[in-house]
This record gives structure tokens, sequence and C-alpha cells, in this order.
């Protein structure tokens, strides 16, 4: 790993013109880039295309930094890397769904209004499942992807986002702390075992309410609400160490 004075040097050859400086900075500074990237996967942007962006990002970084700023270059380069890609993702305009989940999410429509017109109700998330062949947490994201808003500049759909556009909803600078957390918080979700990790998708990436869960998982209020405060209360130390 580069230190300041061993960065800075390598800055001034890139920004003189040495390429060799700045391929050199764009491979120490990869895993920065890959952290980054990982915040905006699964919004319709492929990785290979968010890293090329992370990277021009990185560029752009390069370019722009002084030393007379008094931080260190990764600290001035993550919201340049970010910036980059929301650019990207605003003046593209939309959140693209892939083909392939939204051939599942037609094919498990039909499913359930053949289901339900044959039971008199909806299936179950785990009979949708065993239906398919997929884990319940993909049934569970595979529905959700219906209801992503199909624009930045659209109003949100959802109950809580009455008012503003949805890109007014991105943070407008980013900070190393929050990356951190962020990156705790997805590998604190992803040890989860199958039915707390969709408990936790349905209430807080797809904004549906204890009911609704308890209602898509065939158990009752009172064991959603039980089950969310168990996992905050263990993110919360997960956080804190």
């Amino acid at each position: 790993m580069l230190d300041v004075s061993a960065t800075n040097q390598l800055i001034r050859a890139a920004k003189s013109g040495d390429n060799a400086a700045k391929e050199r900075l764009l491979t120490e500074n990869a895993n920065l880039i890959k952290s980054i990237v990982r915040r905006y996967l699964n919004k319709g942007v492929e990785y290979d295309d968010l890293y090329q962006l992370a990277g021009l990002g990185l560029l752009k970084a390069i370019n722009g930094f002084d030393e007379s700023f008094g931080v260190r270059f990764s600290t001035y380069a993550v919201p340049m890397i970010a910036g980059e890609i929301k650019r990207f993702m605003r003046d593209d305009g939309s959140i693209k769904v892939s083909r392939a989940i939204k051939a599942d999410a037609k094919a498990i429509n039909g499913f359930v209004d053949e289901y339900s017109a044959a039971h008199g109700r909806q299936p179950t998330i785990k009979q949708i499942a065993e239906r398919f062949a997929m884990p319940e947490s993909q049934v569970v994201f595979t529905m959700g992807s219906q209801h992503m808003p199909v624009s930045l500049s659209s109003q949100g759909e959802y109950k809580d986002e009455a008012t503003g556009e949805l890109i007014d909803r991105l943070p407008s600078e980013d900070r190393q702390d929050d990356m951190i957390d962020c990156i705790q918080l997805k590998s604190a979700i992803e040890e989860l075992d199958e039915r707390d990790k969709k408990v936790i998708m349905l209430r807080y990436f797809r904004d549906m309410t204890q009911s609704e869960v308890a209602a898509y998982l065939g158990v009752s209020q009172v064991q959603v609400s039980r089950i969310e405060s168990r996992i905050l209360g263990r993110f919360k130390k997960q956080l804190a160490n």
C-alpha cells in the first residue's frame, strides 16, 4: 500500500502525462474502487461498466487533486468516484431491471394469478420458491423488482415518498465512514438465515409494513416484529464494534 508521499509523487507524474503512473494509481486504489462500486450494484448497470465509470472518476480525481488541500488522496477521490457513477445513472435517466429478472417476474405473476384463481388466496413465498426452484430471498427480490421506480427524476411511488424526486434521495456526498458502514451492513445481511433475510429485504428494501410482510410469509405480525427487533439489535452491535 502506498504512503502519502509515494501517492503524491505518482499523482504529480500522472498529471505530467506519465501513463504508467496512472496505471499504478488505478491498481493501488482497486480495493477502494471496488468498495464504492458495490454500493451501486443491482441498479441496472453491469459491474464492469460501474468499474469503468469508477476508474474514470479516479482519473478525474487525479487531475483535480491538489496537495495543498491537506487531505489524503483517497478521501478526495471517494466523492469524485461516486459522483461519476451517480451522474451516469442520473443522465441515463432510469434504473433498469435485467431481462432475466423481468422474465422471472412475469412467470411468477402468472403462477400467482393461476393459484389465486384456483385456491381463492395468493400462494406463500415458500410455495412460489418451490414452484420455481429458487431461494425464497430471490423470490422476494424478483417480485419486488416490479415495483422499482423507472426514473430517477420521477416522484417516488411508495407511501413515504409523497414529495421530491428520487434523485434528491441520493446522498450529495460520500464519506468514508458511511462507506464502511454500508459494507459492514451488507456483510451482516448476508450472514442472516433465509427467513431473517427475507424479513429485512421486505421491510427495508421493498417498503412493506409488518402486516404485509406477515401476510407474504404466512406468519403473524407479532412474529415479524420480534424478528425485526432481534435483527436490528444485532446489526447495531455489529456496526458499533
